[in-house]
């Protein structure tokens, strides 16, 4: 479970009684789409074939533009964690990512869950005695990523949430 059981109302919106603004919303949503495309080819390595992990990263960016509506980004994201059930490894990981960027549009607090998969991603995809290393890289490739004006939420975030995110944010 990635999600915290009692919600943090810094990614809840305003309008649903938190404090998190639409702006900072998109840009939580975009951050994810990043971090989940980053790892996606290893996915795609594996079953090239299949758009449902690719369809949820465009789908999130696609509801920050506003051309979709959140249900619709919200369902690519089910689709995508769909086409890692029966897989293992990095592409399992990488397509739970894009899973994760696409709910980003219904529960802001799944930015989080699209970054941990990408590092577990990473890690999979290493030699074993490189794995760590490789998550480390990618943690930190992804905090450069980082909008300035979500950076402190972000980096809060993952120092609250490390524990039920297999650790991953020890870069």
């Amino acid at each position: 479970m990635i999600l915290p059981e009692v919600r943090d109302p810094r990614f809840v919106t305003i309008r649903r009684g938190g404090t998190l603004t639409d702006a900072d919303h998109r840009l939580l949503a975009l951050w994810a789409a990043t971090c989940a495309e980053h790892v996606l080819p290893l996915f795609e390595a594996v079953r090239p074939g299949d758009p449902r992990p690719r369809g949820a990263i465009e789908h999130a960016r696609a509801w920050v533009r506003g051309e979709v509506r959140m249900t619709e980004a919200r369902a690519a994201g089910g689709h995508a964690m769909g086409a890692a059930r029966d897989l293992r490894g990095a592409a399992r990981h990488a397509a739970y990512a894009a899973g994760q960027a696409g709910a980003v549009a219904h529960v802001a607090a799944h930015e989080l869950g699209a970054a941990a998969y990408a590092i577990k991603a990473a890690r999979a995809a290493a030699p074993a005695d490189r794995a760590e290393a490789a998550g480390r890289l990618e943690c930190r490739w992804q905090r450069d990523r980082l909008p300035e004006e979500i950076r402190a939420l972000v980096l809060d975030d993952q120092r609250l949430r490390n524990d039920i995110c297999w650790s991953v944010f020890d870069c």
